[in-house]
Protein backbone atom coordinates (compact mmCIF):
# COMPACT_ATOMS: atom_id res chain seq x y z
CA UNK A 1 0.00 0.00 0.00
CA UNK A 2 1.46 3.44 -0.93
CA UNK A 3 2.46 5.71 1.99
CA UNK A 4 -0.26 8.22 1.09
CA UNK A 5 -2.93 5.50 1.48
CA UNK A 6 -1.49 4.46 4.83
CA UNK A 7 -1.63 8.06 5.96
CA UNK A 8 -5.33 8.27 5.10
CA UNK A 9 -5.94 4.96 6.84
CA UNK A 10 -4.28 6.04 10.08
CA UNK A 11 -6.28 9.26 10.12
CA UNK A 12 -9.47 7.19 9.92
CA UNK A 13 -8.27 4.45 12.27
CA UNK A 14 -7.77 7.00 15.05
CA UNK A 15 -11.17 8.59 14.59
CA UNK A 16 -12.09 10.69 17.63
CA UNK A 17 -15.86 10.40 17.01
CA UNK A 18 -17.75 9.16 20.04
CA UNK A 19 -20.08 6.26 19.30
CA UNK A 20 -23.63 7.09 20.33
CA UNK A 21 -22.98 10.78 20.89
CA UNK A 22 -24.43 13.57 18.75
CA UNK A 23 -21.98 16.10 17.32
CA UNK A 24 -18.20 16.19 17.44
CA UNK A 25 -16.14 15.11 20.42
CA UNK A 26 -14.89 17.97 22.57
CA UNK A 27 -11.17 18.07 23.14
CA UNK A 28 -8.54 20.30 24.70
CA UNK A 29 -4.84 20.80 23.93
CA UNK A 30 -3.80 19.21 27.23
CA UNK A 31 -6.39 16.39 27.31
CA UNK A 32 -7.22 14.52 24.13
CA UNK A 33 -10.48 12.64 23.55
CA UNK A 34 -8.52 9.39 23.90
CA UNK A 35 -7.24 10.43 27.31
CA UNK A 36 -10.85 11.21 28.19
CA UNK A 37 -11.75 7.64 27.18
CA UNK A 38 -9.19 6.38 29.69
CA UNK A 39 -10.69 8.53 32.43
CA UNK A 40 -14.24 7.44 31.66
CA UNK A 41 -13.22 3.81 32.04
CA UNK A 42 -11.34 4.45 35.29
CA UNK A 43 -14.37 6.13 36.87
CA UNK A 44 -16.85 3.43 35.78
CA UNK A 45 -18.29 1.09 38.41
CA UNK A 46 -17.48 -1.94 36.25
CA UNK A 47 -13.79 -1.04 36.34
CA UNK A 48 -13.79 -0.61 40.12
CA UNK A 49 -15.28 -4.09 40.54
CA UNK A 50 -12.21 -5.60 38.90
CA UNK A 51 -10.43 -5.22 42.25
CA UNK A 52 -12.29 -8.31 43.45
CA UNK A 53 -12.23 -10.42 40.30
CA UNK A 54 -9.92 -13.34 39.67
CA UNK A 55 -6.71 -12.94 37.69
CA UNK A 56 -5.06 -16.30 38.40
CA UNK A 57 -5.58 -16.98 42.10
CA UNK A 58 -9.24 -16.54 43.15
CA UNK A 59 -9.90 -14.76 46.45
CA UNK A 60 -6.16 -14.67 47.13
CA UNK A 61 -5.18 -14.07 50.74
CA UNK A 62 -1.91 -12.38 49.82
CA UNK A 63 -2.28 -8.65 49.22
CA UNK A 64 0.65 -8.87 46.78
CA UNK A 65 -1.00 -11.21 44.28
CA UNK A 66 -2.56 -9.45 41.31
CA UNK A 67 -6.27 -9.25 40.62
CA UNK A 68 -8.01 -8.13 37.42
CA UNK A 69 -7.72 -4.48 38.44
CA UNK A 70 -3.96 -4.49 38.96
CA UNK A 71 -3.45 -6.63 35.85
CA UNK A 72 -5.50 -4.17 33.79
CA UNK A 73 -3.54 -1.20 35.12
CA UNK A 74 -0.23 -2.92 34.36
CA UNK A 75 -1.39 -3.90 30.87
CA UNK A 76 -2.43 -0.28 30.24
CA UNK A 77 1.06 0.94 31.21
CA UNK A 78 2.68 -1.54 28.82
CA UNK A 79 0.10 -0.65 26.16
CA UNK A 80 0.81 3.06 26.50
CA UNK A 81 4.52 2.45 25.99
CA UNK A 82 3.84 0.24 22.97
CA UNK A 83 1.37 2.66 21.40
CA UNK A 84 3.44 5.78 21.96
CA UNK A 85 6.62 4.14 20.67
CA UNK A 86 4.92 2.94 17.51
CA UNK A 87 3.00 6.19 17.16
CA UNK A 88 6.17 8.30 17.21
CA UNK A 89 7.47 6.46 14.16
CA UNK A 90 4.13 6.42 12.33
CA UNK A 91 3.49 10.14 12.81
CA UNK A 92 6.87 10.91 11.22
CA UNK A 93 6.62 8.18 8.58
CA UNK A 94 3.22 9.36 7.29
CA UNK A 95 3.38 13.06 8.16
CA UNK A 96 0.44 12.94 10.51
CA UNK A 97 1.59 15.87 12.67
CA UNK A 98 -1.38 18.04 11.69
CA UNK A 99 -3.95 15.70 13.27
CA UNK A 100 -2.18 13.14 15.46
CA UNK A 101 0.52 12.93 18.09
CA UNK A 102 2.47 9.90 19.28
CA UNK A 103 0.65 10.19 22.59
CA UNK A 104 -2.68 9.65 20.80
CA UNK A 105 -1.58 6.15 19.79
CA UNK A 106 -0.42 5.52 23.35
CA UNK A 107 -3.67 6.82 24.85
CA UNK A 108 -5.87 4.66 22.59
CA UNK A 109 -3.92 1.48 23.36
CA UNK A 110 -3.77 2.32 27.09
CA UNK A 111 -7.54 2.91 27.28
CA UNK A 112 -8.31 -0.30 25.39
CA UNK A 113 -5.90 -2.26 27.63
CA UNK A 114 -7.50 -0.75 30.71
CA UNK A 115 -10.88 -2.16 29.63
CA UNK A 116 -9.74 -5.44 28.08
CA UNK A 117 -10.96 -7.61 31.00
CA UNK A 118 -13.88 -5.46 32.10
CA UNK A 119 -16.44 -8.00 30.88
CA UNK A 120 -15.04 -10.98 32.78
CA UNK A 121 -17.56 -12.72 35.06
CA UNK A 122 -16.66 -13.79 38.60
CA UNK A 123 -13.95 -16.48 38.82
CA UNK A 124 -12.35 -15.62 35.50
CA UNK A 125 -12.28 -18.11 32.65
CA UNK A 126 -13.87 -20.77 34.86
CA UNK A 127 -16.84 -18.40 35.17
CA UNK A 128 -17.09 -18.07 31.38
CA UNK A 129 -16.95 -21.85 30.96
CA UNK A 130 -19.66 -22.31 33.58
CA UNK A 131 -22.04 -19.90 31.84
CA UNK A 132 -21.51 -21.68 28.51
CA UNK A 133 -22.09 -25.11 30.05
CA UNK A 134 -25.19 -23.93 31.92
CA UNK A 135 -26.65 -22.49 28.71
CA UNK A 136 -25.92 -25.67 26.73
CA UNK A 137 -27.80 -27.98 29.11
CA UNK A 138 -30.33 -30.24 27.33
CA UNK A 139 -33.87 -28.91 27.90
CA UNK A 140 -32.29 -25.89 29.60
CA UNK A 141 -32.79 -22.16 29.26
CA UNK A 142 -32.07 -21.93 25.52
CA UNK A 143 -34.51 -24.71 24.62
CA UNK A 144 -37.24 -23.11 26.74
CA UNK A 145 -36.85 -19.65 25.23
CA UNK A 146 -37.08 -20.44 21.51
CA UNK A 147 -34.21 -18.17 20.44
CA UNK A 148 -32.85 -17.65 16.94
CA UNK A 149 -29.63 -19.38 15.91
CA UNK A 150 -27.58 -16.21 16.36
CA UNK A 151 -29.13 -15.52 19.76
CA UNK A 152 -28.43 -19.07 20.93
CA UNK A 153 -24.83 -18.76 19.76
CA UNK A 154 -24.35 -15.68 21.97
CA UNK A 155 -24.97 -17.87 25.02
CA UNK A 156 -23.63 -21.22 23.84
CA UNK A 157 -20.30 -19.53 23.03
CA UNK A 158 -20.64 -16.94 25.81
CA UNK A 159 -17.64 -14.63 25.77
CA UNK A 160 -16.28 -12.09 28.28
CA UNK A 161 -14.93 -9.99 25.40
CA UNK A 162 -18.45 -9.49 24.07
CA UNK A 163 -19.70 -8.78 27.58
CA UNK A 164 -16.97 -6.13 27.83
CA UNK A 165 -18.15 -4.40 24.65
CA UNK A 166 -21.71 -4.52 26.02
CA UNK A 167 -20.59 -2.98 29.31
CA UNK A 168 -18.77 -0.13 27.59
CA UNK A 169 -21.53 0.66 25.08
CA UNK A 170 -24.76 -0.19 26.90
CA UNK A 171 -24.62 -1.17 30.58
CA UNK A 172 -22.44 1.66 31.87
CA UNK A 173 -24.29 5.01 31.68
CA UNK A 174 -27.33 3.15 30.26
CA UNK A 175 -29.34 6.34 29.77
CA UNK A 176 -26.84 7.34 27.05
CA UNK A 177 -27.02 5.92 23.56
CA UNK A 178 -23.64 4.20 23.35
CA UNK A 179 -23.12 3.92 27.11
CA UNK A 180 -19.79 5.53 27.99
CA UNK A 181 -19.71 6.93 24.45
CA UNK A 182 -16.05 6.07 23.92
CA UNK A 183 -14.33 6.98 20.68
CA UNK A 184 -14.56 4.59 17.74
CA UNK A 185 -10.76 4.23 17.83
CA UNK A 186 -10.71 3.02 21.44
CA UNK A 187 -13.67 0.67 21.00
CA UNK A 188 -12.16 -0.99 17.96
CA UNK A 189 -8.68 -1.24 19.51
CA UNK A 190 -10.45 -2.94 22.43
CA UNK A 191 -12.09 -5.47 20.07
CA UNK A 192 -9.63 -8.35 19.76
CA UNK A 193 -12.29 -10.53 18.13
CA UNK A 194 -14.24 -8.34 15.67
CA UNK A 195 -16.96 -10.80 14.73
CA UNK A 196 -20.39 -12.02 15.79
CA UNK A 197 -20.93 -15.30 17.64
CA UNK A 198 -22.49 -16.98 14.60
CA UNK A 199 -20.86 -16.76 11.18
CA UNK A 200 -22.19 -18.82 8.28
CA UNK A 201 -18.86 -19.54 6.57
CA UNK A 202 -15.82 -20.42 8.74
CA UNK A 203 -13.19 -17.67 8.62
CA UNK A 204 -9.51 -18.19 9.35
CA UNK A 205 -7.22 -16.22 11.63
CA UNK A 206 -6.49 -15.62 15.29
CA UNK A 207 -9.14 -12.88 15.47
CA UNK A 208 -11.89 -15.42 14.70
CA UNK A 209 -11.14 -17.76 17.63
CA UNK A 210 -13.73 -16.02 19.80
CA UNK A 211 -16.31 -13.30 19.22
CA UNK A 212 -16.52 -9.67 20.24
CA UNK A 213 -20.15 -8.52 20.44
CA UNK A 214 -23.64 -9.85 21.14
CA UNK A 215 -26.64 -9.37 18.87
CA UNK A 216 -27.76 -6.57 21.21
CA UNK A 217 -24.74 -4.43 20.25
CA UNK A 218 -24.32 -5.48 16.61
CA UNK A 219 -25.47 -2.11 15.26
CA UNK A 220 -23.13 -0.13 17.51
CA UNK A 221 -20.22 -2.39 16.61
CA UNK A 222 -20.86 -1.92 12.90
CA UNK A 223 -21.08 1.85 13.36
CA UNK A 224 -17.70 1.96 15.13
CA UNK A 225 -16.05 -0.41 12.64
CA UNK A 226 -17.24 1.63 9.66
CA UNK A 227 -16.18 4.89 11.31
CA UNK A 228 -12.54 3.78 11.55
CA UNK A 229 -12.57 2.05 8.16
CA UNK A 230 -12.02 -1.51 9.33
CA UNK A 231 -12.03 -4.10 6.54
CA UNK A 232 -15.39 -5.88 6.36
CA UNK A 233 -15.10 -9.64 5.81
CA UNK A 234 -18.87 -10.00 5.48
CA UNK A 235 -21.37 -11.94 7.59
CA UNK A 236 -20.73 -9.90 10.74
CA UNK A 237 -16.93 -10.09 10.75
CA UNK A 238 -14.15 -7.55 10.23
CA UNK A 239 -10.38 -7.54 10.10
CA UNK A 240 -8.80 -6.35 13.33
CA UNK A 241 -8.06 -2.71 14.02
CA UNK A 242 -4.24 -2.49 13.85
CA UNK A 243 -3.93 -1.20 17.42
CA UNK A 244 -5.84 -4.24 18.69
CA UNK A 245 -2.64 -6.20 17.99
CA UNK A 246 -0.76 -3.95 20.41
CA UNK A 247 -3.51 -4.37 23.03
CA UNK A 248 -3.21 -8.14 22.66
CA UNK A 249 0.58 -7.94 22.91
CA UNK A 250 0.44 -5.84 26.11
CA UNK A 251 -1.93 -8.35 27.70
CA UNK A 252 0.22 -11.30 26.58
CA UNK A 253 3.41 -9.69 27.90
CA UNK A 254 1.84 -8.97 31.28
CA UNK A 255 0.17 -12.28 31.93
CA UNK A 256 3.14 -14.37 30.84
CA UNK A 257 5.67 -12.39 32.87
CA UNK A 258 3.77 -11.29 35.96
CA UNK A 259 1.88 -14.56 36.50
CA UNK A 260 5.33 -16.13 36.86
CA UNK A 261 6.32 -13.41 39.33
CA UNK A 262 3.15 -14.01 41.39
CA UNK A 263 3.74 -17.76 41.39
CA UNK A 264 7.27 -17.27 42.72
CA UNK A 265 6.02 -14.85 45.36
CA UNK A 266 3.52 -17.34 46.82
CA UNK A 267 5.83 -20.37 46.51
CA UNK A 268 4.33 -22.31 43.60
CA UNK A 269 7.46 -21.82 41.45
CA UNK A 270 10.95 -21.68 43.04
CA UNK A 271 12.56 -18.22 42.87
CA UNK A 272 15.65 -19.60 41.16
CA UNK A 273 13.57 -21.14 38.33
CA UNK A 274 11.63 -17.89 37.82
CA UNK A 275 14.84 -15.86 37.80
CA UNK A 276 16.44 -18.03 35.15
CA UNK A 277 13.43 -17.75 32.86
CA UNK A 278 13.11 -13.99 33.29
CA UNK A 279 16.84 -13.57 32.71
CA UNK A 280 16.50 -15.39 29.36
CA UNK A 281 13.55 -13.22 28.29
CA UNK A 282 15.30 -10.00 29.30
CA UNK A 283 18.46 -11.00 27.43
CA UNK A 284 21.16 -8.37 27.11
CA UNK A 285 19.11 -5.70 28.87
CA UNK A 286 20.05 -7.18 32.26
CA UNK A 287 22.94 -5.72 34.23
CA UNK A 288 24.20 -9.03 35.63
CA UNK A 289 26.34 -7.41 38.33
CA UNK A 290 23.39 -5.34 39.53
CA UNK A 291 21.07 -8.36 39.55
CA UNK A 292 23.53 -10.44 41.56
CA UNK A 293 24.01 -7.57 44.02
CA UNK A 294 20.30 -7.64 44.97
CA UNK A 295 20.13 -9.88 48.03
CA UNK A 296 16.33 -10.01 48.42
CA UNK A 297 14.90 -12.58 45.93
CA UNK A 298 11.60 -10.67 45.75
CA UNK A 299 13.41 -7.49 44.73
CA UNK A 300 15.59 -9.41 42.28
CA UNK A 301 12.50 -10.89 40.62
CA UNK A 302 10.99 -7.40 40.35
CA UNK A 303 14.15 -6.10 38.66
CA UNK A 304 14.22 -8.99 36.17
CA UNK A 305 10.48 -8.66 35.51
CA UNK A 306 10.92 -4.98 34.62
CA UNK A 307 13.81 -5.75 32.29
CA UNK A 308 11.93 -8.61 30.61
CA UNK A 309 8.88 -6.43 29.97
CA UNK A 310 11.05 -3.58 28.68
CA UNK A 311 12.84 -5.86 26.23
CA UNK A 312 9.54 -7.30 24.92
CA UNK A 313 7.98 -3.84 24.52
CA UNK A 314 10.90 -2.70 22.37
CA UNK A 315 10.83 -5.87 20.30
CA UNK A 316 7.06 -5.89 19.70
CA UNK A 317 7.21 -2.28 18.51
CA UNK A 318 9.84 -3.22 15.93
CA UNK A 319 7.79 -6.23 14.78
CA UNK A 320 4.64 -4.11 14.39
CA UNK A 321 6.40 -1.45 12.34
CA UNK A 322 8.03 -4.07 10.11
CA UNK A 323 4.60 -5.50 9.28
CA UNK A 324 2.70 -2.21 9.17
CA UNK A 325 1.47 -2.57 5.59
CA UNK A 326 0.18 -6.11 6.14
CA UNK A 327 -1.42 -5.15 9.45
CA UNK A 328 -3.28 -2.13 8.07
CA UNK A 329 -4.41 -4.16 5.04
CA UNK A 330 -5.77 -6.88 7.33
CA UNK A 331 -3.39 -9.55 6.02
CA UNK A 332 -1.57 -10.04 9.32
CA UNK A 333 -3.67 -12.02 11.81
CA UNK A 334 -1.09 -13.45 14.18
CA UNK A 335 0.12 -12.56 17.66
CA UNK A 336 3.01 -10.11 17.45
CA UNK A 337 4.72 -11.83 20.37
CA UNK A 338 5.00 -15.03 18.31
CA UNK A 339 7.80 -13.33 16.32
CA UNK A 340 9.78 -12.42 19.42
CA UNK A 341 13.33 -13.77 19.66
CA UNK A 342 12.36 -14.85 23.18
CA UNK A 343 9.37 -16.92 22.02
CA UNK A 344 10.97 -20.24 22.97
CA UNK A 345 11.40 -19.11 26.57
CA UNK A 346 7.96 -17.48 26.58
CA UNK A 347 6.46 -20.79 25.49
CA UNK A 348 8.28 -22.55 28.32
CA UNK A 349 6.80 -20.00 30.75
CA UNK A 350 3.33 -20.53 29.27
CA UNK A 351 3.62 -24.32 29.58
CA UNK A 352 4.82 -23.93 33.16
CA UNK A 353 1.83 -21.71 33.85
CA UNK A 354 -0.68 -24.24 32.49
CA UNK A 355 1.02 -27.25 34.06
CA UNK A 356 1.80 -25.75 37.47
CA UNK A 357 0.47 -22.26 38.19
CA UNK A 358 -3.09 -22.31 36.83
CA UNK A 359 -3.79 -25.76 38.31
CA UNK A 360 -2.45 -25.08 41.80
CA UNK A 361 -4.69 -26.80 44.34
CA UNK A 362 -5.70 -23.55 46.07
CA UNK A 363 -6.84 -22.08 42.75
CA UNK A 364 -8.66 -25.23 41.65
CA UNK A 365 -10.61 -25.60 44.91
CA UNK A 366 -11.95 -22.06 44.73
CA UNK A 367 -12.63 -22.26 40.98
CA UNK A 368 -14.65 -25.44 41.55
CA UNK A 369 -16.66 -23.65 44.22
CA UNK A 370 -17.01 -20.69 41.84
CA UNK A 371 -18.51 -22.91 39.15
CA UNK A 372 -21.09 -24.13 41.65
CA UNK A 373 -21.84 -20.55 42.71
CA UNK A 374 -22.38 -19.22 39.19
CA UNK A 375 -24.50 -22.12 37.97
CA UNK A 376 -26.51 -21.94 41.21
CA UNK A 377 -27.18 -18.22 40.82
CA UNK A 378 -28.17 -18.71 37.18
CA UNK A 379 -30.62 -21.44 38.22
CA UNK A 380 -32.17 -19.29 40.92
CA UNK A 381 -32.58 -16.03 39.04
CA UNK A 382 -33.51 -17.51 35.66
CA UNK A 383 -36.24 -19.59 37.34
CA UNK A 384 -37.46 -16.47 39.15
CA UNK A 385 -37.76 -14.31 36.03
CA UNK A 386 -39.40 -17.11 34.05
CA UNK A 387 -41.97 -17.77 36.76
CA UNK A 388 -42.69 -14.07 37.19
CA UNK A 389 -43.01 -13.62 33.40
CA UNK A 390 -45.52 -16.51 33.28
CA UNK A 391 -47.64 -15.22 36.17
CA UNK A 392 -50.36 -12.70 35.37
CA UNK A 393 -50.11 -11.19 38.83
CA UNK A 394 -47.22 -10.83 41.25
CA UNK A 395 -49.02 -12.85 43.93
CA UNK A 396 -49.34 -15.79 41.52
CA UNK A 397 -45.55 -16.13 41.44
CA UNK A 398 -44.09 -18.77 43.81
CA UNK A 399 -42.85 -17.16 47.02
CA UNK A 400 -39.19 -17.98 46.45
CA UNK A 401 -39.18 -16.39 43.00
CA UNK A 402 -41.16 -13.43 44.30
CA UNK A 403 -38.46 -12.78 46.90
CA UNK A 404 -35.66 -13.25 44.37
CA UNK A 405 -37.28 -10.70 42.06
CA UNK A 406 -36.88 -8.08 44.79
CA UNK A 407 -33.13 -8.77 44.78
CA UNK A 408 -32.80 -8.20 41.03
CA UNK A 409 -31.82 -4.53 40.48
CA UNK A 410 -34.25 -2.45 38.43
CA UNK A 411 -31.71 -1.94 35.65
CA UNK A 412 -32.11 -5.63 34.78
CA UNK A 413 -35.89 -5.38 34.41
CA UNK A 414 -38.15 -3.46 32.05
CA UNK A 415 -39.71 -0.05 32.79
CA UNK A 416 -42.56 -1.77 34.64
CA UNK A 417 -40.08 -3.64 36.86
CA UNK A 418 -40.96 -6.91 35.16
CA UNK A 419 -38.81 -9.43 33.27
CA UNK A 420 -38.30 -8.33 29.69
CA UNK A 421 -40.94 -9.56 27.25
CA UNK A 422 -38.23 -10.53 24.75
CA UNK A 423 -36.96 -13.99 25.85
CA UNK A 424 -33.45 -13.25 24.56
CA UNK A 425 -33.19 -10.04 26.58
CA UNK A 426 -34.75 -11.74 29.60
CA UNK A 427 -31.86 -14.21 29.77
CA UNK A 428 -29.29 -11.58 28.79
CA UNK A 429 -30.32 -9.39 31.75
CA UNK A 430 -29.89 -12.28 34.19
CA UNK A 431 -26.44 -12.98 32.78
CA UNK A 432 -25.60 -9.25 32.94
CA UNK A 433 -26.53 -9.21 36.63
CA UNK A 434 -24.40 -12.23 37.56
CA UNK A 435 -21.44 -11.25 35.37
CA UNK A 436 -21.25 -7.87 37.03
CA UNK A 437 -20.72 -9.43 40.46
CA UNK A 438 -17.34 -9.61 42.14
CA UNK A 439 -16.02 -12.98 43.32
CA UNK A 440 -16.76 -12.18 46.97
CA UNK A 441 -20.25 -10.80 46.34
CA UNK A 442 -21.25 -13.80 44.20
CA UNK A 443 -19.99 -16.19 46.88
CA UNK A 444 -21.76 -14.34 49.69
CA UNK A 445 -25.06 -13.99 47.80
CA UNK A 446 -25.05 -17.68 46.89
CA UNK A 447 -24.42 -18.74 50.49
CA UNK A 448 -27.25 -16.53 51.74
CA UNK A 449 -29.74 -17.64 49.11
CA UNK A 450 -28.94 -21.27 49.85
CA UNK A 451 -29.37 -20.71 53.60
CA UNK A 452 -25.72 -21.51 54.36
CA UNK A 453 -25.33 -18.17 56.13
CA UNK A 454 -27.55 -15.26 57.05
CA UNK A 455 -26.80 -11.53 56.74
CA UNK A 456 -24.97 -10.13 59.78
Amino acid sequence: MPPSDLSRNWRALLSPRRIGAAGSAKTAPDRSVFQQDYDRIVFSSAFRRLKDKTQVFPLAQSDYVRNRLTHSLEASCVGRSLGAGVGRILVDRHRLHDVLHASDFGAVVAAACLAHDIGNPPFGHAGEDTIREWCRQPDGALDRLGLTGAQRADFERYEGNAQGFRLLTALQSPSNCGGLQLTAATLMAFSKYPCASQIQAPLDGRSMKKFGFFQTEATLFREAAEEVGMINRGDGAWRRHPLALLVEAADDICYRIVDLEDAARIGIVPYRDAEELLMKVAGGSVNTARAEAIADPKERIEYLRAKAIGRLVDEVGVIFLAHENEIVCGKYDCALLEESKAIETLNIIEKLSYDTIYVARSAMEIEAAGCEVISGLLDLFFTAVMQRAAAEKKENTPIRSRVLMTLLPEQFLDKNKLPNADPYLRLMKVVDFICGMTDSYAMTLYRRLKGIELPG
